[in-house]
Parts: structure tokens; C-alpha cells; sequence
């Protein structure tokens, strides 16, 4: 007998393919039944049916990876549990390298994979050809291989976890279409289908290529676009066995996988074809493409150099299925910042059988716990604005994102497409004087400048890459004399109201309660302690707050002030970074060109560190705070943008005699790494706290009130020294160029990775902060009695622990003059 249709349930999932099967399955080991899945058509008909089914395990992030190897785990063991085959195969994988840079790309993965605990083994060509030996060696340089990696069937894994989940309790329907869904309050109340409305408390967007309509739905940002994914299905090759491992070929943007005696063969193609720009049809289930051989063309040459028996093996099936993709080629996860109770998990960017168990298992702990278990900024929904989901830009973008997953992974490599996007009110100035622009949260940013006859375009290398002299040059004047950043990409956030100050006291581990016009250094911490943002608060009156943050964190930020803020206190957060420019400027002569056109007291008694007062800049009257992010005297200008410009000429003219020059976010990177200062998403996540990124000082623990997070703290604080701390290092070489993401080594075993990196040419060589580990303890012992290396695709170079800052200007003057720095761009 059928169940009667629902009315009511604690949670529904919108969508029934890998993820949304995964997150169901997870909630209810959680010990949440009341579930309901509701999938348009049969399970898994959308994009995870004709998906490949590689696991791969490494990703550049931890706990990216760490969500895959439990992928692989649970893939391995759901069968005994469910009683249905999954199709898992830990058959490995071998990725192969066709010339000498993609092989330093390998030897980086290795050194990463051993730093995140990943088993791989760095090869040669014929040990490659050993295990695959199906293909041609000849043009390789080497190999990796990774024996933990492997293989699925999407379908059957699909309809296990379907399983495991209809066991615990939980309801699936299939034929259900959402037609809305209900809001009231800024919070979810349910859905409405073409059977009728569910009340819920919870509902869960795993719609696959619908999840963007589906978020329109209710107002919930949710940018990915589809594009068109194609691989082959081919005859018996001879040579070809069950066990053969995956096979990657970034170079020829192919892979390949063993399938009943043949090989499944598909790519990244450099440049993708985006599909569905009128919508996705409803009814577009177990449906494929029409061939495009055109499109399948640079895939097809570079296959059949890998493996020439291709050329005379039949071609069984041709499959072109749409798949959705993200702006930045991660996907998204989490809580709608727009809705309460509206959670995401879509846009997986052809990773979707990789990554389903550990996202779903993430997802599902987020549910319940009502905050992340670990640091998923990498694919946080958060990290996207409204603006992100136009759908012209998507369209553009999507292009571009498919082939990254085998695109040469530069340092500091800049997606191009759909540039420029958003520009700060001196874009047009920059760029005349030779700026090379990169782009964050759509921001165009200049990174260095070209001199004159200089192309302003970057050189990809893993060595020193053109801009080398460029960036010395910019750092060199900001040290000496005075540098100019246009820092209008970061994050303004206005909080006013009566009750203001209390609710940021709360929420910041400092005290903010100041007086006015006084500047605080501070971090937003989670209930574990761990960093949620770091930025700088500014008290403009008594009900007043601006905050400075993070170019990437407006909305995340804005989202976090706003749900840790009691919705009866007289509170209100607008977002005004459009509002204002910012410019920095920094350096020994600051002081001097500053005073050249205001009537302001810029002296140290006048104006000393951490003061915010609205001043006369030209003819503009702004805002200077006198903060600095490169261990140098100096002001931030907070100019309103419509007299950005005017206030950029004065204050050229005025510092032409004293060496004023227009600097880049490179230059400003390397100044801060030199001076080491911690950046959020790098040296300070959700998962490191105070102590452990060396920024106690930064935080009131005896506050009146307390604030998030305290209570972890303290734990941490009489646990002693910290298992894992953020440290600063320096190369002894001065030659090899660190880029972040490197193995540390300590007596030759490893401990950490390298977090932020670059040539810091005030030190003359490669300057680091990276995080060490010991279950022990890192404290100064540790430190000072260990012999570090820092492994550089598969070189170990020797380096220096610092426990004091190795750049420290000698004049007590200028000690006075920088004091401690602000929050991170």
C-alpha cells in the first residue's frame, strides 16, 4: 500500500542524485529521520548518472582532501552495509607529465599529498608504463602515483546510500517537482511541489544544474551554469584489465578509465562549450547531448598519442552530458546567507562522485550542529555575492573553469574570462601607468607595475616570474620611502544603532568598546575558538561602526555579524564598500606627503597608531586610519569614491620629490609575509585559533561580557603549548622562490605546510609562514632545537625558524610609528 503523500517533515532535500542521496544518508546516521528526499524524476537521472566516477583523493587543501579520503572509505565499506554494490574499485591512479613543468607540478603534488598524510610515489616514465601499460611513454618526463585513489559506479553508489538512508527511516519520493518554496521571516518554512506543500524547518538545495533555478525560487544566490561534458566508451583493448588504475593526462587535458575490456576516455578541454542559457528543461532525465566531434577533437588527438591502439578501437558510445560549473571551479556548501534554514550542496564542477561522501557528511554536520565541523571556506556559499550570479558572466566564465581542472596550476595564476568585472574608481589610472591587474571577489586589483616599455602581462613560471624586479622595486620604495596601494576591494561594513557596541563586543575577541575614533585589531572567532574573519573595527561615534575586512569576506562576514547578533538588539549592518576607495599609504616618507595637503596633526602625539579621524586630503575630506599592513608608518584613506580620484593626484603631486610610487598587491603580500603578518584563509581559518597563529595579544579574555569562542580559548590556554603553531621562516638559499602549499620537514620528518610564501627582497630570499604540527607540543624548545627543510617539488632546502620577525626596522622612531598591523586584504 502507498504511503500517503507528506505534509510535514523536519528536513527536505530538493533533488535525488549522488549529493542529495548523500546528504539524506548522513543526516539520518546523525540520528535526524524525519527526512524527506523529493526528486523530480528517478534517483541519480540528472548529472550523476552519466558521470565517470573518478576518485581522486588530493586536493591543495587539508580538509578537501580529507572530505575524499572519506569518499573513499565509505564507497569501500556501504556495500556490506546496504547489501548493494557501489562499484568501488581501488584500482590507484597514475597522473603523468609531458613536460618539465608539469612534472614540477607532480613533484608539488607529492610533497603535498605527504604533508596531508595521502600515500604517493613519485615515477618514472617506464614504471608508469609498467602499471599501464597500454600507453605511450615516450614523450613523458615522469609520473605520480597515488595507490589509494580509484573508481565507482555513480548509479549503484547512488541508489546504496538511497538505501542506507530508506533503513534509518527516512522517506524518498521520486516524480515530485518543487514549484516554490515557502518563506516567512527570513526563514525557510517548506516547500511547495506539484503534489502539494511540506512544511519544514530545514530545507536542502541539492538540485544538481536546477540549483540555481531553485535558489531564484526564494532569493538565494546559488552561481553555477552548465556546460557540455563529453567522454567515450570504447570496444575491448587488448592489454586493457579490471585492475588497470586511472589514468590522468593533464597535459592532453584527457583521462582514462578502465570499463568492461575497454576504456572510458574524456577531458577538461581548454575551452568548454556552455549549455542550457534559457534554463534547464524539467524533463531532461537520463538525457544526453547530440556528439560534437568538433568540440571532442583536441581530446581525441591528445588520446590517441597517450594510447595509439585507439585508433583502430571501435568507439561503443559517445557521451555528452551537461554538467554545472562554479565560478571558481569549487562547489558549494552551506547555509543561504539570504534565507535561515536553507541550506546548498551543488555545483560540483564534474568532482561530484569524489566528493559526495565527505561533502555530504559535512553538509549534514553543518544541519546539525548549526556551524561547520572544520574549515570549508574553500567551498563555503558565502563566498559568492548576488553579483556572482548574473547570468551573462556565468555563461562567459563557465568557459574558462571546466579546463582548470588540468590547466598548468601556476602561482598565483588569474582566471581571464569575464575580466573586468568590477573597478575601483582609479582602474583607469592604474592601467595608464602600466598596471597588471589580477581579480578577487570580482575586484580588479593591480598586482605589479610595468615600467615603461614592460608588457604589463604575466609570465607563468615556477621560478622568478617576470615581475620579479617590479615587485623589489615597489618594496623597496615602500620601505625607503612611500608606496601607494589602491585598496578599494576591501570589505566596508557601517554597524550602528544603540546597541552596536554591545553586540560587536560579543563577537570580536577584542575589546571594541573604545573610544571614539580609536582602531581595533581583532578576530571573529567561532565557538571552537578558530578564526572566522580577522579585521579591523573602527569606532566613528558612539552608536557608529565602520569595519574593514577582507576583500573575499563581505558577505561571509555580514552573514556572521548579522546571525550572532540577538534579533531584538537595536542593531543595523550595511555594506558600503561601494560607497568608499582606500587608499594606503605607507612608508617613511608617508608622514611628509600626507601633511603637504591636510591641515591634520599627523605627528605621533597628534595622531598616534590605531586612530581613525575624518580629515582634509586636497579638496576631499575622508577618513585616515592610521593602521599598517606592511610593517611600515603609514594611512589608510578611506576616501569617498567620488573624490578617489582627486585625492590619488594630490597626493602624487605631493610625494613626486619624495619617492612616492604606485604599488601592487604582490609588493603588499611579500611586505606582509616579510613581516609576518597573518592572512585569513591562509594563516588564520576556522580551525587555527589565537594561540596558535601567535595573535593572543590580539584578544580580551578578560572583557566584561566574554565573546565567542572564549571558553575554547581558555581550555587551549591551560592545555600549554599548542600541538600546531603558525611560524615564520626563511630559506638559508637565497635563490629558490617559495609560492605557498610546500612541505616543512623538521629532523627530516614531516610536520606542516607552507601557508603563504614569497621573495622577500628587503630579506634577500624566500620568506614563509607555515603551520607545524607535533603531538607533543610546538613550543620554543621545539622550535629552536629542530632542523628545518622546506621541500620544493621534491628538494629539500634547508631553513630558519624565527621566533622574532627576521625584518624589524632598527629606529625606535619608526617602531613607534608602525605599532601592530591590521587585518589582512
Amino acid at each position: 500500500m502507498a504511503q500517503e503523500f507528506p505534509t510535514q517533515a523536519r528536513v527536505v532535500i530538493i533533488g535525488g542524485g549522488i549529493i542529495g542521496c548523500s546528504v539524506a544518508y548522513h543526516l539520518t546516521k546523525l540520528g535526524w529521520t524525519d527526512v524527506v528526499l523529493l526528486e523530480q524524476g528517478q534517483l541519480s537521472g540528472g548529472t550523476t548518472w552519466h558521470a565517470a566516477g573518478l576518485v581522486g583523493q588530493l586536493r591543495s587543501h587539508a580538509n578537501m582532501t580529507g572530505l575524499i579520503r572519506y569518499s573513499t572509505q565509505l564507497y569501500s565499506e556501504l556495500e556490506a552495509e546496504t547489501g548493494l554494490a557501489t562499484g568501488w574499485k581501488n584500482c590507484g591512479s597514475l597522473a603523468v607529465a609531458r613536460t618539465s613543468d608539469r612534472m614540477t607540478v607532480l613533484k608539488r603534488t607529492a610533497a603535498s599529498a605527504r604533508a596531508q598524510g595521502v600515500a604517493v610515489e613519485v615515477i618514472s616514465p617506464r614504471e608508469a608504463a609498467d602499471l599501464w601499460p597500454v600507453m605511450a611513454m615516450d614523450d613523458l618526463v615522469g609520473a605520480v602515483w597515488l595507490p589509494g585513489d580509484g573508481k565507482a559506479n555513480p548509479t549503484d553508489l547512488t541508489q546504496s546510500l538511497a538505501k542506507g538512508t530508506r533503513n534509518r527511516g527516512a522517506r524518498i519520493i521520486e516524480r515530485v517537482r518543487v514549484t516554490g518554496i515557502t518563506v516567512k521571516d527570513g526563514t525557510v518554512r517548506g516547500v511547495e511541489t506539484d503534489r502539494g506543500d511540506i512544511a519544514a524547518e530545514i530545507v536542502v538545495n541539492c538540485a544538481g544544474q536546477w540549483a540555481r533555478k531553485v535558489g531564484l525560487m526564494c532569493g538565494v544566490t546559488v552561481p553555477l551554469h552548465s556546460a557540455e561534458h563529453m567522454y567515450i566508451v570504447t570496444g575491448k583493448i587488448e592489454g586493457v584489465h579490471p585492475d588497470l588504475p586511472v589514468l590522468r593526462d593533464p597535459d592532453g587535458y584527457i583521462y582514462f578509465k578502465e570499463e568492461v575490456g575497454g576504456l572510458v576516455m574524456g577531458g577538461f578541454e581548454p575551452e568548454a562549450k556552455p549549455w542550457g542559457m534559457n534554463g534547464i528543461p524539467d524533463d531532461f532525465e537520463f538525457a544526453l547531448l547530440a556528439d560534437d566531434w568538433d568540440q571532442f577533437e583536441i581530446l581525441m588527438q591528445n588520446a590517441l598519442v597517450r594510447v595509439p591502439q585507439l585508433e583502430t578501437t571501435e568507439v561503443r558510445k559517445f557521451y555528452n552530458g551537461p554538467e554545472s560549473f562554479t565560478p571558481d571551479n569549487n562547489f558549494i556548501l552551506g547555509e543561504a546567507p539570504e534565507l535561515r534554514n536553507f541550506y546548498v550542496g551543488a555545483g560540483f564542477n564534474s568532482m561530484g562522485i569524489a566528493s559526495a561522501g565527505g561533502a555530504g557528511r559535512a553538509l549534514a554536520e553543518w544541519i546539525v550542529n548549526g556551524a561547520p565541523a572544520m574549515d570549508l571556506w574553500p567551498v563555503d556559499i558565502r563566498r559568492f555575492a548576488r553579483f556572482n550570479n548574473n547570468p551573462r558572466w556565468l555563461h562567459d566564465r563557465v568557459k574558462e573553469t571546466l579546463g582548470l581542472h588540468y590547466a598548468m596550476p601556476w602561482p598565483n595564476r588569474e582566471l581571464h574570462t569575464a575580466r573586468p568585472f568590477r573597478r575601483s574608481p582609479l582602474y583607469d589610472r592604474l592601467a595608464s601607468k602600466g598596471a597588471c591587474f589580477g581579480s578577487k571577489m570580482g575586484w580588479e586589483r593591480a598586482n605589479w607595475f610595468a615600467e615603461a616599455g614592460q608588457r604589463p602581462e604575466t609570465d607563468y613560471a615556477f621560478g622568478r616570474q617576470n615581475w620579479h624586479e617590479a615587485v623589489k622595486r615597489e618594496m623597496n620604495a615602500t620601505r625607503q620611502a612611500a608606496g601607494m596601494f589602491d585598496q578599494t576591494s576591501f570589505t566596508k561594513l557601517l554597524v550602528q544603532g544603540r546597541d552596536a557596541a554591545k553586540a560587536l563586543n560579543r563577537i570580536c575577541a577584542a575589546d571594541v568598546d573604545v573610544g571614539i575614533g580609536r582602531s581595533v585589531y581583532t578576530g571573529m572567532l567561532n565557538k571552537r575558538g578558530g578564526y572566522e574573519s580577522d579585521l579591523t573595527v573602527m569606532r566613528l561615534a558612539v552608536d557608529r561602526f565602520l569595519i574593514v575586512t577582507g576583500s573575499a569576506q563581505a558577505v561571509h562576514d555580514a552573514d556572521w555579524i548579522r546571525r550572532n547578533t540577538s534579533p531584538d538588539a537595536h542593531v543595523t549592518l550595511t555594506d558600503v564598500t561601494s560607497a568608499y576607495a582606500v587608499l594606503a599609504l605607507m612608508g617613511p616618507n608617508a608622514r611628509d606627503i600626507l601633511g603637504r595637503i591636510t591641515s591634520a596633526d599627523l605627528s605621533n602625539a597628534g595622531f598616534p597608531f590605531a586612530t581613525i579621524r575624518e580629515i582634509d586630503i586636497g579638496y576631499a575630506t575622508a577618513y585616515a586610519n592610521r593602521m599598517t599592513y606592511v610593517g611600515e608608518l603609514g594611512w589608510e584613506l578611506i576616501v569617498p569614491s567620488e573624490f578617489a580620484v582627486g585625492v590619488y593626484e594630490a597626493l602624487h603631486q605631493a610625494g613626486r620629490d619624495l619617492g612616492l610610487v604606485d604599488c601592487g598587491y604582490y609588493a603588499l603580500e611579500v611586505l606582509r609575509i616579510e613581516k609576518g603578518f597573518r592572512a585569513w584563509s591562509r594563516e588564520l581559518t576556522p580551525d587555527i585559533n589565537p594561540h596558535e597563529a601567535g595573535l593572543a595579544f590580539a584578544v580580551s579574555f578578560d572583557k566584561p561580557g566574554g565573546f565567542i569562542g572564549r571558553e575554547a580559548l581558555m581550555r587551549a590556554k591551560q592545555a600549554g603549548a599548542p600541538v600546531r603553531r603558525i611560524v615564520q621562516f626563511t630559506l638559508d638559499d637565497p635563490e629558490p622562490m617559495l609560492w605557498g602549499g610546500e612541505l616543512i620537514l623538521r629532523d627530516g620528518k614531516p610536520v606542516g605546510e607552507v601557508r603563504s610564501a614569497a621573495y622577500g627582497h628587503t630579506l634577500g630570499r624566500s620568506v614563509a609562514l607555515g603551520l607545524i604540527e607535533d603531538r607533543g607540543g610546538v613550543d620554543r624548545e621545539f622550535i629552536v632545537s629542530g632542523r628545518f627543510e622546506i621541500d620544493l617539488a621534491g628538494e629539500r632546502h634547508p631553513a630558519t625558524a624565527h621566533l622574532k620577525c627576521p625584518y624589524d626596522p632598527k629606529s625606535e622612531r619608526v617602531r613607534a610609528d608602525v605599532g601592530e598591523p591590521r587585518a589582512a586584504a
